[in-house]
């Protein structure tokens, strides 16, 4: 135990989780071994089915080979003789004797004794399968007890044809211990020379050795832990007639003499149908003699094998046989020795059954142990109540989720996907009916043994818990081997005849008949087949049934049954296979998978995983492979071939994590393609759609092709190039092997590279004919994925060595399995794998897409899509990050440019302001993209994120040079006028200080000096500006209607119009039916053009609804013209729905074209100007005419462009007079001069009570510093408030996505249809409006927030001041300066921080004292600062105006500058945060009722309801336009023209219950909106009406 380091592990014994994962110890068992890691190599090559397991070559831990010369000189003279240096036994080195290794069998007892019972199990498991003899009764050499080890037999299963006397064969397969069968007994008595363990092999297999023995190699003397212990073997015939037996025969090994192992030996004669004895030469009074005397006396045969004898074989009694072994040839004794057992066992005889040893009240059964009887307990419950039962019907009684409701409910699910007719409400109805099969499943959910399976895992321990999913394992196979066994061979014998019947070409009935009887007993053996993966597929049905009940009826409580996923999580960690696809059904049960792994991840965290997965014909070796590669436990047998596809988790080692990059190695193994059991119905779909499935779950595939069948490898192959093209197709990359099994003479070095050519050739002849079907270019095989033939392909040698049944695996197969391991996580090195929760999102969008006809147009990578959407939101950041930066530079300059520092800016200047932020935001994004946990899916975007950045880094730069620039031409133009205000400053200064000398004396009396300074001020302005004219208000409304009447329009209809208000609503009518006439150019009653045109009669209550409408019209100034109007001839005569968004698009796209055109005037230079609106009346004329002038069906009444004129005039008027109040400000010298009033009365006052000079200079300082750090204040707040916004204002805080969803909300709340009309129909302008007023009531709300902001601001700018006065005053003193010098530091301190020109003060010289000077500004300014504290104490005090560029309007730059392309269908706006994206194709999550849109079916005033994501899925066609005679199919409606192929619509079933919501409460609203009806075909589901406000806007969540 020491030599093994086990002597710690006989207490706390090894686990088969110490040796089933991905560790070190795996990589290098080939090479020779240390003794310390003899015990994990052998139980690593058994696991790979290495039979050489036994055979380790050992290293010395020096790694120095012993020389027995090392201090001889090979040319000394030696005196000794030839005899002494060959046969002294003297003369061998004392090195070489303690040099002795430890025994084969000595390891794997140690590795038995130490191992847990589990552990136990799985290796005389695979001991089993390596053909070995297995313990069956162990002396403890701790204990000195005799175990018998029961529970590892339980899971070996073996299989044998009998052949009795009539040469009939039958087949038989069960578990061993249910096995009764002779049995043969071998043990020796005394010491003998020859090797009973090799006689007994030879006797079973002659190839192979079963038992170990001595000339075995490594075998040595010393062997410590076999000595007693009994060893068990079969002999399993494989019905042919070179077979030993003829029926499956037991052989027992006694090791050691069995003299002194009396219990084992008289159990084993008691059990033994013959007994065979080796025996030395021995006198009549040996104690052997008296064994040898008792076993002559009993009936049972006896074979003395005399060792020290050369007799044959010789009956000296009946039964009883003698026969001598020494100096005989093997192969006659082992052939004369099968003769005498063949004849005795051919007799009557005794049978032996493994659960007989049990019984012995001796022996230690490990079954007794508490734990397992316990589970064993809880199993046999369950099992219990089956066994009165049918088979085939025990599932659809205790299982009934998982039956006929599971697979309608499946098929249904599937029909959703290829919806006809009435989509909507085929939809609803099946979803309906989907619901009602849940509701069934509710109800019948819970039977007895679900509840008692279900108990058993909740309430037992850990171990306990073990057991007992063993037991119920081991159980149901043992309950169900016979009937499928049986049904099997009827199969067998079914599927003969039948293709008997096709190689003669036969098609007739009976042909059919004999598919019929093969198609019912696959259906019996499939009801009929029972295991433990049914009950965990029924607690994922009960799940889903629960889950889905509870999700209806949202009042209720959350899912009941939520610990049933945790269960099932804690099965897949502890290393249980969770089914992943039902074969039966052929569905992946999402809701279940995905409740699993959200487990999963809860209680290991999101780790990473690589994903590896199989794909290959039906029975060629996957899941052997797979077991044999990672100790996994796949169903490998026959009758029990793998359905759909299961995974099972695979541990990273601690010490391996460095070599990786993820935590697990997460293996599917999936049915085989063309699977026997779906004969006569399977179909290249099916097999397609699981090669797409799996592929595209993998990060790599194994293809595996058995043997060298053309077809075979024609079809897997095919099969899965265009399972890869696919991949290609939607941006998945997983990588491959082929695995080629089975092949002969695979050392043949020219016939392997043979082999791989034509694999080459065929691969690229598949990838060719595949690319016809899938539409696309590739002509070879690589480039479709990156494959090396040389790598890339392994040949595999064949599982068995020899023919089984009792051939070993082949040692071949075991270096190939090792290699081909080696050479996947070789290639697992490189990859990052994916986390747990992007393989959940790449299960749900493979199969949503598999689910459609078309994969590549429907695959949807949901991951892909999130990971971006949160890449977005950082870009957002980092774009904020540089726009927040440059806004203060701009803030600064603009001081500097009104203090006069600044005359002009250079691109490099602002380079390297912004440098730093630049810097930090580069670092941010590699790091994003070198260290977030998707980086190996963001780095397909780095280079397009990082090019994006820096364009908009490069506009933002060019942008604020360009409004620099244009802030120093404003100022250069207005410089004269500055001057002048100056110069009016000044003169006002020394008047208020002349007319204050005057009055001196009359200081005390305040309101005498009130008075005459109001009467003086009124002449003095009036003296000063007597040349100046000022400035008028202006009314836009009123020029316009001056202007369109001069256009030509009555005025009195002009008036009319802007009373009425309506002209506010036309860029978002849902009908401008009111605004057309029928054109000259129009033939009403041209049939053809009627047709064509698909137009259709109004009905009579359309003509009474137009009389009424014509009379409303008449009411609001609507005059009927020569031309007859639309309401004349029925509303949809003329205009068609395409008209109607035609129009639409154009007045919103006139309204972009004026505002265009508003802003490149120079109304803040140049002020107002009517002429400005000239033009865009003229602008809205000749846009109207010349869209006239291209419909030509149609044209508009006067009222249209008066209405619109109007809307675009008030629109832009409102910019208009913030700019014109702005000049005005600015120039009207009047106006400036009234705003100093209050300043120059009170420096008279101050003057009057005889203030010194360096009072009045503080005073008019702080005046100006007061105005100049409100402004700073109000620029500042506005960047800080919308940095504060984007962290805690919830609309604010993401992406333009989130904060549509935040409108959504918004909209819903207020139930405002008008709102959601501007909404859809012009999104921008509407989410420009919510941004405005959200940060209007954040102000209002968070008023705490803005004013700490606001505080903070004020504190700093005061500080800076604070910080400029003592730096102004110090540098004066130092060089003696006067008080110009002074104010000239004072504005080069402060020249970045606020406006502050010092040219504005004179008359000051007499200052000298500037410490007193500092000291009055400092005074004054405290109280200036508190009242700007004051005077923005509240927000309602805050002047919107104030701001230089409001925060509502920096967060629309930041917010807006996006993408705002519609879905041509609904109108659901893209959700890609960058213009111009890449790649081009727009989408949104969630698309919309194209009804919403107002789009209806042709000739019909019925609504269209359908959603697009439904559209697309169906067989339906469009028109892409209301003229167009082209009908598309929804499939392919890219193929419609530009607008279309720019989209990327996926089909979909999760639409958003909000827009369902929305069409049922503003149905009415609709329905006069657009003058269509929801009716027919249109009629609203009553599913949807269902749906609450509260529930829609949940959905949002």
């Amino acid at each position: 135990m020491c030599r093994l380091h086990l002597q710690d592990k006989y207490q706390d014994k090894l686990t088969t989780a110490d040796f089933l994962n991905i560790g070190s110890s795996a990589q290098h068992q080939h090479e020779p071994q240390t003794e310390n890691k003899l015990a994990h190599t052998f139980l690593q090559r058994l696991l790979m089915l290495d039979y050489r397991a036994r055979y380790i070559p050992v290293r010395d831990e020096n790694s120095e080979m012993h020389d027995t010369n090392d201090n001889r000189n090979d040319n000394a003279e030696t005196e000794e003789s030839a005899f002494d240096a060959l046969f002294n036994k003297n003369t061998v080195s004392g090195d070489l004797k303690r040099n002795t290794h430890v025994h084969p069998m000595d390891v794997q007892m140690a590795v038995f004794h130490c191992s847990d019972s589990f552990l136990r199990q799985f290796m005389v498991t695979k001991l089993s399968l390596c053909q070995y003899a297995l313990p069956l009764l162990v002396p403890n050499p701790f204990t000195k007890e005799i175990e018998c080890p029961l529970w590892t037999f339980r899971q070996i299963r073996k299989t044998w044809k009998s052949t009795n006397d009539s040469n009939i064969v039958t087949s038989q397969s069960m578990p061993i211990y249910k096995a009764e069968t002779p049995m043969v007994s071998f043990f020796r008595l005394g010491s003998v020379s020859s090797s009973k363990s090799q006689l007994m092999s030879n006797l079973i297999n002659q190839r192979h050795s079963t038992f170990f023995h001595r000339h075995c190699p490594g075998s040595s003397k010393t062997c410590l832990l076999m000595d007693g212990v009994v060893e068990i073997a079969w002999y399993c015939p494989a019905g042919k007639p070179n077979d030993i037996f003829t029926d499956c025969v037991a052989f027992c090994n006694l090791h050691g003499d069995a003299i002194a192992k009396e219990i084992q030996r008289d159990r084993l004669i008691e059990k033994a149908s013959v007994n065979v004895i080796l025996l030395p030469s021995l006198g009549k009074g040996d104690k052997s003699m008296a064994i040898v005397q008792e076993l002559f006396k009993s009936s049972k045969p006896l074979i003395c094998l005399l060792t020290e004898e050369d007799s044959v074989a010789t009956e000296i009694k009946k039964g009883k046989y003698k026969m001598g072994l020494r100096d005989r040839n093997q192969s006659d004794v082992s052939e004369e020795l099968k003769r005498i057992i063949r004849n005795n066992l051919s007799r009557p005889c005794c049978s032996f059954k493994l659960e007989d040893m049990a019984e012995y009240s001796g022996f230690r059964v490990d079954e007794d142990d508490e734990d397992c009887q316990v589970g064993k307990t809880n199993a046999l419950q369950i099992t219990d109540l089956l066994k009165e039962m049918e088979l085939s019907k025990i599932k659809e009684e205790f299982l009934p989720c998982q039956g006929r409701m599971w697979h309608d409910w499946c098929q249904k699910n599937k029909d959703l996907y290829r919806l006809q007719g009435n989509l909507e409400m085929e939809r609803s109805k099946i979803e309906h009916e989907m619901m009602q099969i849940r509701h069934h499943q509710h109800q019948v959910a819970f039977t007895e043994l679900m509840q008692m399976f279900i108990t058993s895992l909740r309430s037992l321990g850990e171990k306990e818990k073990s057991y007992f999913l063993k037991w119920v394992g081991i159980l149901l196979d043992d309950l169900s081997s016979d009937e499928l066994s049986d049904l099997h061979h009827k199969y067998d014998e079914k599927w003969s005849k039948v293709l008997a019947l096709k190689k003669k070409h036969d098609k007739s009935e009976q042909l059919k008949m004999r598919q019929m009887e093969l198609e019912k007993i696959s259906e019996k053996l499939q009801a009929a087949t029972f295991g433990f993966e049914h009950i965990l597929r029924e607690m994922g049905q009960i799940y889903e049934a629960h889950a889905s009940v509870a999700r209806q009826s949202k009042g209720e409580s959350e899912v009941t049954v939520s610990y049933l996923p945790e269960l099932a999580a804690e099965l897949m960690i502890s290393g249980h296979p969770m089914e992943l696809m039902d074969g039966d059904a052929a569905h992946v049960p999402l809701m279940w998978i995905n409740g699993v792994l959200d487990e999963v991840i809860n209680k290991l965290g999101d780790q990473r995983v690589f994903v590896l997965s199989i794909l290959g014909i039906q029975s060629t070796g996957k899941s052997t492979m797979l077991n044999a590669m990672f100790g996994l436990q796949f169903a490998v047998s026959a009758g029990r071939c793998t359905r759909g596809a299961f995974m099972q988790l695979v541990k990273v080692t601690e010490e391996m994590k460095d070599d990786f990059r993820f935590d697990y190695v997460l293996v599917i193994d999936t049915e085989g393609l063309r699977a026997l059991e779906l004969a006569g119905k399977a179909t290249v779909h099916h097999d397609n759609e699981l090669a797409t499935f799996v592929i595209g779950l993998g990060n790599m595939t194994l293809i595996n092709i058995f043997g060298e069948n053309p077809a075979e490898m024609q079809d897997i192959i095919q099969i899965a190039v265009q399972a890869f093209m696919r991949m290609k197709k939607v941006n998945l990359s997983p990588s491959c092997v082929f695995v080629h099994q089975n092949v002969g003479d695979i050392m043949a070095g020219e016939k392997n590279m043979e082999g791989k050519r034509r694999l080459q050739d065929k691969l690229d002849e598949m990838t060719q004919l595949a690319a016809k079907e899938e539409d696309s270019n590739a002509e070879c095989f690589s480039d479709v994925i990156a494959f090396d033939i040389q790598r890339d392909v392994k040949y595999f040698s064949q599982l068995w060595e020899g023919s089984p049944p009792m051939a070993p695996p082949n040692p071949c197969y075991s270096e190939n399995v090792q290699e081909l391991r080696k050479t996947i996580l070789s290639k697992t090195s490189r990859s990052f794998g994916m986390t747990l929760s992007q393989f959940k999102s790449r299960i749900q969008d493979l199969w949503n897409a598999l689910l459609t006809e078309n994969f590549v147009f429907s695959f949807k990578n949901t991951l892909e899509i999130a990971v971006y959407r949160k890449l977005e939101i950082q870009y957002g950041k980092w774009i904020w990050a540089l726009r927040s930066a440059m806004l203060t530079i701009e803030n600064q300059l603009h001081n500097r440019i009104e203090n006069g520092k600044l005359h002009m800016v250079e691109r490099h200047y602002l380079v390297e302001e912004m440098r730093k932020t630049r810097e930090e935001v580069d670092k941010s994004m590699e790091k994003y993209f070198d260290e977030d946990r998707d980086k190996e899916m963001l780095i397909q975007w780095r280079g397009r994120f990082q090019t994006k950045m820096c364009e908009f880094y490069d506009e933002l730069v060019k942008g604020a040079k360009r409004k620099i620039e244009e802030v120093i031409q404003q100022r250069d133009a207005r410089k004269k006028l500055d001057d002048k205000k100056t110069q009016y400053e000044n003169k006002l200064f020394q008047k208020s200080k002349e007319l204050a000398s005057k009055l001196k004396d009359k200081a005390k009396d305040e309101k005498q000096l009130e008075n005459e300074f109001n009467t003086l001020w009124g002449v003095w302005v009036a003296e000063l500006t007597n040349d100046t004219p000022s400035i008028m208000d202006i009314n836009i409304l009123d020029d316009v209607t001056c202007i369109l009447g001069e256009m030509g329009y009555e005025l009195s209809l002009v008036h009319d119009r802007k009373s009425c208000g309506m002209y506010r609503e036309i860029c978002t009518l849902g009908s401008y039916l009111n605004y057309a006439i029928v054109s000259k150019h129009q033939d009403l009653f041209n049939d053809d053009q009627h047709s064509r045109d698909a137009q259709r009669k109004p009905n009579n209550d359309q003509l009474k609804k137009n009389n009424v409408w014509g009379a409303f019209k008449s009411f609001l100034g609507f005059k009927s013209p020569e031309n007859k109007t639309i309401g004349q001839i029925g509303p949809s005569n003329i205009l068609t729905y395409t008209d109607q968004e035609l129009i639409r698009a154009f007045t919103n796209d006139v309204d972009k074209q004026s505002q265009m055109i508003i802003e490149t005037k120079p109304i803040e230079k140049m002020g107002y100007n009517d002429s400005y609106m000239q033009e865009i009346a003229t602008h809205v004329k000749e846009s109207v005419k010349e869209f006239e002038s291209k419909i030509r069906k149609y044209a508009f009444k006067k009222e249209f462009t008066i209405d619109l004129s109007l809307h675009v005039c008030e629109l832009a008027g409102s910019k208009l007079a913030d700019s014109h109040s702005k000049f005005r400000s600015n120039n009207d010298a009047l106006t400036y001069l009234e705003q100093k009033r209050p300043q120059y009365n009170k420096i008279f006052k101050r003057y009057c009570k005889g203030s010194s000079s360096a009072a009045v200079l503080g005073e008019l300082i702080c005046n100006t510093l007061k105005e100049s750090i409100v402004q700073a204040v109000y620029d500042q707040t506005a960047i800080d408030l919308a940095g504060e916004m984007q962290l805690s204002h919830p609309p604010f805080s993401g992406n333009r996505s989130n904060m549509e969803n935040h409108i959504l909300i918004s909209l819903a709340e207020k139930e405002n249809f008008d709102k959601f009309m501007t909404y859809i129909h012009n999104p921008r302008k509407h989410f420009e409006k919510f941004i405005r007023e959200g940060v209007e009531k954040y102000m209002l709300t968070e008023r705490s927030k803005v004013l700490a902001l606001i505080e903070g601001n004020i504190t700093a700018k005061e500080q800076r001041v604070s910080h400029a006065l003592h730096t102004a005053t110090k540098t004066v003193k130092n060089r003696n300066g006067d008080t110009n010098m002074w104010l000239k530091e004072l504005s080069s301190a402060l020249k970045d921080e606020l406006k502050f020109v010092e040219n504005h003060f004179s008359d000051f010289c007499d200052i000298t004292d500037f410490d007193f000077l500092e000291e009055e500004v400092r005074k004054d300014l405290a109280n200036r600062i508190i009242e700007i504290n004051r005077s923005l104490s509240n927000v309602s005090l805050l002047a919107m105006k104030q701001f230089r560029e409001r925060p509502g309007e920096i967060l629309i730059k930041h917010f807006c500058d996006c993408c705002w392309v519609q879905c041509p269908f609904c109108k659901a706006i893209c959700t890609n945060t960058m213009k111009g994206h890449k790649p081009k194709d727009h989408n949104v999550p969630f698309h919309r009722s194209k009804g919403i849109k107002g789009m209806h079916f042709r000739n019909t005033v019925e609504f269209s309801i359908d959603f697009c994501t439904t559209s697309v899925a169906s067989n339906g066609r469009f028109y892409p336009s209301h003229e167009s005679e082209d009908k598309y199919l929804w499939k392919e409606y890219r193929k419609a023209g530009p607008r279309f192929a720019d989209w990327s619509i996926t089909p979909d079933l999760s639409e958003l219950p909000y827009w369902k919501w929305f069409v049922c409460r503003f149905q009415e609203d609709l329905e006069r909106y657009y003058d269509l009806k929801f009716q027919g075909r249109g009629e609203i589901p009553i599913e949807w009406r269902k749906f609450t406000k509260q529930q829609a806007i949940e959905s949002l969540k």
